[in-house]
């Protein structure tokens, strides 16, 4: 029987919590001497106690923050959310059964505990006391309707071919579910955690107000606008620090960064190389990297001309010049990518598998043999595709040398990702992280892949994808997901030539802010955190 349950007293990152809550010098020795910590170790917590005791969270306060992307179609429903923006609202209204900490690894949010015999047949015990802003109190009915939403092609689900593998999900109690999966899956905490999990109460038809069991209430939503939110007094967890604060989108970069320099808001979020070294010599102004997965990739359709020519496909891989967008698009803001999704941090990153080489005159008969050379090639690019205008001049200018007429079509970054994005024969994407490889694979690359970008089919994939997904064999999933990374790379209509580095930029004045694996801003998590110093 495997067990998931909440945090240990062992767990120095519940410590840290308990440091952020305010928690006494005494309380956190207690805290230690219980979870059997040794006294060098709980020497060490303590000691980083004592400085963090001296950053108490100060309450009150309205923050501004600026992200990237937005749209006129941004949404309060999680299940549909696939922006920037929708993931913050997500996660400042709502809340799900189970996060990932700052380390990527599972903890409890609404579940107090998970438990599995098999990774087949699941039980998710539920936090008790639990109510949503309109006072209604949490039950299983509402875990039930909140994962059902996702099969239900009517709700037309960002992660409904993910949901498809729940075959069952039934409440045993008003606190207990029952979760049974058509096969084996050992990430399923892993997979609640997404943003698109979060959970509504039962019945919800109308989302605009945003009704959640999270850390804010919703006062104000003006989709492709802005939004605003106040404290939840009533959250299960501690409140929030903050009093309010407001989020909207500033899709030029330029733009974003001045924003912070003239005191208009106090976050900056995903700012790219060329804003950097202005910002990076400004007083005041605090700059926080974090190494994720997001990147920004060119597609190729692969049922589409000139994608559709196995020979073309393969000429662009040794056309583009990886380590010229990694120098002078992302000044050096980045880790080298090969083509596949997962990134170095992960412990499946597949280290042996080699980016194919620049080779500008492979690539002409490459070009040659698939009868394009020299035919005109529209690229479809944006901004709201980060560097993708960048990288493709340069790919532009790669092909000019070589008898190739590659054609920028830039496009306006409001609706890019209705009427281009997975549409146009060849386009960038802009992907953020994900947790594991299955999640990645299961949206981006399946056959039924709700974000299959190339278009990509294979029947052996989709087995590969169905065996390590149920395997507890953590070296036999490491070996297959090796293999798929590969095919990927070889077969797929992908070029992903860098893995990006998430950099936000923010007012000293903001307090709190922790690096995270899973994206900008905390995996856009920050607002329950982060408060402002006087």
């Amino acid at each position: 029987m495997t067990t998931i349950t909440n945090w240990t007293p062992r767990d120095d990152r519940q410590v840290e919590d308990a440091m952020r809550r305010g928690a006494s010098r005494r309380e956190l020795l207690q805290m230690v001497m219980a979870g059997g910590i040794g006294l060098a170790a709980g020497g060490a917590i303590l000691g980083r106690a004592a400085a963090a005791l001296a950053a108490t969270p100060v309450k009150g306060g309205h923050l501004i923050a600026a992200g990237w992307s937005a749209s006129t179609a941004d949404t309060l429903d999680p299940a549909k959310a696939s922006l920037s923006t929708d993931y913050v609202r997500c996660c400042s209204l709502y809340s799900r059964l189970t996060v990932l900490d700052p380390a990527g690894a599972v903890q409890m949010e609404l579940a107090d505990g998970i438990e599995t015999p098999d990774a087949k047949v699941w039980t998710v015990k539920l936090k008790r006391g639990v109510t949503f802003h309109d006072g209604k109190t949490l039950t299983a009915d509402d875990v039930v309707f909140s994962l059902r939403r996702h099969l239900d092609p009517q709700v037309a689900s960002k992660v409904a071919a993910i949901s498809k593998q729940m075959t069952a999900i039934k409440a045993l109690d008003p606190a207990t579910v029952r979760i049974t999966l058509a096969a084996p899956n050992a990430d399923l905490p892993t997979i609640l955690a997404m943003h698109h999990f979060m959970i509504v109460a039962d019945g919800t038809t109308d989302f605009s107000k945003g009704v959640g069991t999270g850390a804010f209430r919703l006062e104000r939503f003006e989709p492709g606008t802005r939004s605003v939110m106040s404290r939840n007094e009533a959250y299960f967890k501690m409140p929030a620090p903050l009093q309010s604060f407001e989020f909207f989108a500033v899709a030029d970069d330029t733009a974003r960064a001045n924003a912070l320099l003239s005191g208009d808001v106090h976050i900056a979020a995903n700012m790219k190389p060329a804003q950097l070294r202005l910002l990076e010599t400004q007083p005041g102004v605090v700059l926080e990297r974090s190494i994720a997965g997001n990147y920004t990739n060119l597609n190729m359709r692969l049922d589409m001309a000139p994608g559709d020519r196995a020979d073309f496909v393969t000429g662009m891989r040794h056309l583009v010049n990886r380590a010229q967008i990694q120098k002078t698009v992302l000044r050096g803001i980045c880790e080298p990518g090969n083509d596949q999704p997962v990134p170095p941090s992960s412990p499946y990153f597949n280290a042996d598998l080699a980016a194919p080489v620049h080779d500008p005159e492979k690539a002409k008969a490459l070009f040659s043999k698939a009868g394009v050379l020299g035919q005109a090639i529209p690229i479809v690019a944006s901004d709201a595709a980060v560097g993708s205008i960048d990288m493709a001049t340069i790919v532009q200018q790669a092909g000019a040398g070589i008898g190739m007429n590659f054609q920028i079509n830039r496009v306006p970054s409001d609706g890019y990702w209705s009427n281009y994005w997975l549409k146009a024969p060849v386009h960038f994407g802009n992907i953020n992280p994900r947790p594991t490889p299955d999640i990645l694979f299961s949206l981006l690359y399946a056959s039924d892949a709700p974000w299959n970008e190339s278009h990509y089919r294979s029947e052996r994939f989709d087995r590969l994808l169905v065996e390590a997904r149920g395997s507890l064999d953590d070296t036999q999933r490491k070996q297959i997901y090796g293999e798929m990374q590969g095919m990927i790379a070889t077969e797929a209509g992908t070029i992903i030539p860098a893995y990006i580095s998430n950099v936000d930029a923010f007012s000293q004045k903001v307090k709190g802010m922790r690096k995270s694996p899973l994206g900008n801003l905390e995996g856009y998590a920050f607002a329950e955190h982060v408060w402002l110093a006087a």
